[in-house]
């Protein structure tokens, strides 16, 4: 299971939405992308600054929040 560090809530970030850790990307837009079929190759490549790391726990995060729990 991915490290859930990875994303981060913070009230003062996008209204509290779940963000990647080091940044003000939220998780759903890496979802969106990757949903439109995007890879995760090209969303790296337009994001710079995220890691494998973020990409592999916002897929996580999406599977989580699919099956229900948060």
């Amino acid at each position: 299971m991915t490290d859930s560090s990875w994303i981060v809530r913070r009230p003062e970030v996008l209204g509290g939405k779940p963000c990647l850790r080091g940044t003000r990307i939220p998780v759903e837009l890496v979802l969106e992308k990757l949903g439109a079929g995007e890879t995760a190759e090209e969303i790296l490549a337009s994001y710079g600054y995220l890691s494998e790391e973020h990409i592999r726990a916002a897929i996580e995060y999406g599977k989580l929040r699919g099956a229900g729990r948060r």
